[in-house]
């Protein structure tokens, strides 16, 4: 069974020594190479990076790899574990996903409200309840809970990453035509890879996808003080324009 779980990265590093991982350089369009495969061959959104973040390597690996297991983590995220146990965990499963995050007291929705715009998730529940209804009551479920699955990694076999691409990126097109965020912060501006991270486990769970998780491997700090002070920033105090 070929497994290919494409690294994304927009600088340097030095890859796992495992062939099932594809180091990709994401954004790569107009930009010089960093000597690993790049995001803006063949069928590609590598140009929208700014706003699709480490999607566009996801769409990327959807239309131009063939593989029989695919995934995405990053350069300074990863499962902890190796390729051929991920690859083995499939064989009872239908998805490799994160360890969820937990706000505690916040909701998914309130969090990104207060995180970025919540326009952003109003717009694409009116997506969602006009072109895949189905996923509407996973939808409003995913928001109120306080739990997430972040960084869209993931990793699955073929059959079903085709279904979930094809249905994240009808939503993320569309949503992409109605908003407008000319005005949006250079951070707010990759609204598409974060509503994408919230759209997962709408899929998730509006089609009961049997999933195992592990925890991510951080190369880099994470700066939880930093983190933690924002997030209860945002949580009390109004919104900085």
């Amino acid at each position: 069974m070929l497994q290919k779980i494409v690294i994304a990265t927009h600088k340097s590093f030095n890859p796992p020594d495992d062939d099932a991982y594809l180091p990709l350089q994401v954004g790569a369009a107009g930009r010089e190479s960093l000597g690993f495969a790049t995001d803006d061959t063949g069928d590609n959104i590598s140009g929208r990076n700014s706003s699709f973040c480490e999607l566009t390597g996801l769409y990327w690996a959807w239309k131009n790899l063939d593989a029989d297991v695919m995934g995405l983590c990053h350069y300074r995220r990863y499962f902890n574990a190796p390729p051929a146990h991920i690859a083995a965990m499939l064989e009872s499963v239908d998805c490799i996903l994160p360890k969820p995050r937990n706000y505690f007291i916040e909701s998914t929705y309130s969090q990104y409200a207060h995180a970025h715009h919540a326009v952003d998730l109003d717009t694409t529940r009116d997506i969602i309840a006009e072109r895949h209804p189905d996923c509407l009551a996973a939808f409003d479920a995913t928001m109120k809970s306080t739990k997430g699955h972040r960084f869209n990694m993931l990793v699955m076999k073929r059959p079903l990453l085709d279904r979930y691409c094809t249905w994240l990126f009808d939503i993320l097109f569309e949503l992409e035509k109605r908003l407008d965020i000319s005005a949006y912060s250079e951070y707010d501006r990759r609204v598409f890879g974060f509503v994408g991270e919230r759209l997962l486990d709408v899929w998730i769970r509006a089609n009961g996808i049997r999933c195992a998780e592990l925890p991510v491997l951080h190369t880099e700090s994470q700066h939880w003080p930093k983190k933690i002070f924002n997030f209860l920033r945002r949580k009390f105090l109004p919104r900085r324009k």
